[in-house]
């Protein structure tokens, strides 16, 4: 006797079971039909899928399913994604949690234990819920990004690369995460507007004949000052480029500069130069030939080349120089400002530009190929109106940072530490 209600629970289970047990969804590398694949986007195994999850699975089932029905040799092969960062912030979290203690608190040896046992559950809940929702995946085909087999693909492919002149390593600015300490490439750091200020501080010539006043939303990183840089089209300062000021606080004679790339409206049109912890300035350092003083500890706090504001978390550091320059009446202003700050989109923390050597994949032999692909009409955007943003992104790539400094997701850690 049919029940009057579709009962979900029991119908679903047994026929998945039948299903699977009968391999209905196993692909065939010998068939003779037209090929159709789609590989998973492997969730990441950080916790239970969600919402976009199901929708995501959903749609790639029907169209799995439909290619079925067409005749076609379909394969849908199933994974999940280590994702290095995110599940090693999750299971320190945990560890916090249930036991009082931090990844530093472990060996590596011990921590990596405790993630791998974190990735058997985790995936275990995906896998199921998958098949919970009728994902008609290939399972004799499961995939996980730290597989053998996958882990070899990466360092075939790396060192590929690297002999073709695409990946090098070298000594970059960064974007920083001081909580996971690794860097993150552009994509991973999301972007928020907090209200801030912009400090007005007067850096005294050395010959005692004044100073010039400049601009800034981060007074902390004076501490590794190399230079002020104004406008060669501002005449309010033609008349100081190539003289010395005296950085104050530190003490350390640093010159004058002119470049185009001074915006002469922002503040008071002259701007400090701290390139091992500014993206511009760093640029700005490469193209005059400055030095670069890093002054920050992979922690997120002033290193040695701070003076006795070392010890210090940046903020602590923000304050207490603020407050110094105050008592020397070096502070000219402090205005109210909407500050564009960089956040990890993993562990909240504030990025900090960081000079470290890291791996990079080179971008430059890769952008006007982008360009003209569009260009050319072989690749069309829709709307069209967004390739104007797609072209100023492609103008504007800087080399992708791909190296992390992880203990979960390194195990070719050789290459890429």
């Amino acid at each position: 006797m049919l029940p009057k209600a579709y009962e979900a629970k029991t119908v679903d289970a047994k026929w998945y079971q039948f299903w699977e047990r009968n391999r209905y969804f196993a692909a065939d590398a010998h068939s003779n039909k037209r090929p159709y694949s789609i590989v998973m986007p492997p969730p990441n195994v950080t916790g239970i899928l969600h919402m976009g999850h199901a929708l995501v699975s959903t749609l790639q089932d029907i169209l799995i399913r439909w290619k079925r029905m067409c005749g076609y040799e379909v394969l849908w092969v199933p994974g999940t994604d280590h994702a290095g960062i995110a599940t090693q912030t999750v299971v320190e979290r945990h560890l916090m949690k249930t036991l009082g203690k931090k990844r530093k608190d472990f060996s590596r040896e011990e921590f990596l234990k405790h993630v791998w046992a974190w990735k058997e559950g985790s995936q275990g809940q995906i896998l199921s819920q998958l098949k919970r929702v009728g994902c008609s995946c290939d399972w004799d085909r499961l995939r996980f990004t730290m597989d053998e087999g996958n882990n070899r693909a990466v360092r075939v492919m790396f060192k590929k690369l690297y002999d073709a002149g695409l990946i090098y390593r070298g000594d970059y600015l960064v974007n920083w995460d001081p909580v996971t300490q690794t860097a993150l490439a552009d994509e991973e750091v999301e972007y928020e507007e907090r209200r801030s200020f912009l400090w007005t501080i007067k850096y005294p010539l050395k010959d005692g004949s004044g100073s010039i006043h400049i601009a800034t939303t981060r007074p902390e990183t004076m501490l590794g000052d190399v230079a002020v840089a104004v406008s060669p089209k501002d005449s309010r300062y033609t008349h100081l480029i190539g003289k010395t000021v005296l950085l104050p606080l530190m003490n350390r004679e640093i010159p004058i500069i002119a470049d185009y790339h001074v915006d002469p409206e922002f503040g008071t049109g002259a701007v400090k130069i701290t390139p091992a912890h500014d993206h511009n300035d760093y640029q700005m350092g490469l193209a005059h030939q400055l030095p670069r003083i890093n002054m920050m500890t992979p922690d997120g706090k002033i290193n040695e080349n701070g003076g006795h504001f070392a010890g210090m978390t940046m903020e602590e550091g923000r304050r207490a120089v603020v407050d110094a320059l105050q008592k020397l009446n070096l502070v000219e202003k402090i205005e109210p400002h909407l500050n564009r700050v960089g956040i990890s989109y993993r562990s909240k923390a504030t990025i900090e530009p960081y000079m470290s050597k890291q791996w990079f994949v080179r971008m430059s032999d890769f952008a006007d190929k982008m360009r003209s692909a569009v260009q050319d009409g072989r690749t069309k955007l829709i709307p069209k109106n967004w390739e104007n943003t797609y072209f100023h992104w492609v103008d504007n790539l800087r080399d992708w940072c791909i190296s992390r400094q992880l203990w979960w997701g390194a195990s070719h850690s050789r290459l890429v530490q």
